[in-house]
């Protein structure tokens, strides 16, 4: 039996809820609201690209602060929203809450997005409208001697941690199955090397260009703005839609937008 929230007052693993716009992907610039979960299987370092721009649900999880009752709440007070973005952190590392909020979108009829690595395959009660696959590559390697976003210093356990389930190929293809929609929007580096692993994954999954969203490396405004005219160049040339990290050009690190 699947598992579901059954108190709505439980504090739950989410640090942020909020109402934004759609920053990334196939459905940029729609009215939504943000659930973000905390913790996650991967370790992400990009490099020039820096860390996770959620470092503070993945790289140093912080607890969770809110309820399913608040969910509930932010959409009576933006009925105008017919839309959910699920992202974290790893979501699918919290099956009962993403049941739950298929429950939820399906009584209230709004399309719900989950961003995820693919780390691992939630079977819910109703199908996810968008599933946001972003696997992680070689690239997303951390290095051992790097600081973290706190002050830690990467050591070989942090990178095993990272590399335990970063490409989980049989849970992205049974999330392809199952849901609704998706897309692959894997982050590129603007690397020969990276470029090489993207583009062999998608045809190993069988991920059509018109599904393939590329994603400039970058956690800041300048590091992406330095990105855009590579990512920009490339997508024209292989025939692949890009996207940009609009909620980072638009606040740079600022959280909750």
């Amino acid at each position: 039996m699947r598992k579901r929230i059954e108190d709505y007052n439980k504090i739950l693993p989410i640090v942020e809820i909020y109402r934004a716009v759609q920053s990334e992907g196939s459905r940029i610039g729609r009215p939504t609201i943000v659930v973000r979960t905390t913790g996650c299987t991967h370790r992400c370092y990009f490099g020039e690209g820096g860390w996770c721009d959620s470092w503070y649900t993945s790289i140093h999880p912080e607890k969770g602060t809110f309820t399913f009752n608040d969910i509930v709440k932010i959409y009576d007070e933006n009925p105008q929203v017919k839309e959910m973005m699920l992202t974290g952190g790893s979501p699918t590392m919290h099956p009962a809450l993403v049941n739950e909020l298929t429950h939820f979108a399906h009584e209230r009829d709004i399309i719900i997005t989950i961003e995820t690595e693919g780390s691992a395959f939630v079977e819910t009660d109703y199908p996810i409208g968008l599933i946001s696959l972003s696997p992680k590559f070689s690239n997303s390697v951390p290095v051992v001697g790097t600081l973290t976003p706190a002050g830690k210093i990467v050591d070989e356990k942090f990178i095993k941690i990272h590399n335990r389930k970063r490409l989980n190929t049989e849970a992205i293809e049974q999330m392809i199955k199952f849901h609704s929609d998706y897309h692959y929007k894997p982050v590129w580096d603007g690397t020969k090397g990276n470029l090489k692993e993207i583009e062999e994954y998608r045809v190993k999954l069988n991920i059509p260009k018109d599904k393939t969203y590329i994603m400039p490396a970058g956690d800041t405004r300048e590091q992406l703005i330095k990105m855009y005219p590579l990512v920009f160049n490339m997508c024209a040339e292989r025939g692949y839609n890009m996207t940009g990290r609009d909620h980072i050009i638009a606040f740079n690190t600022e959280r909750g937008v």
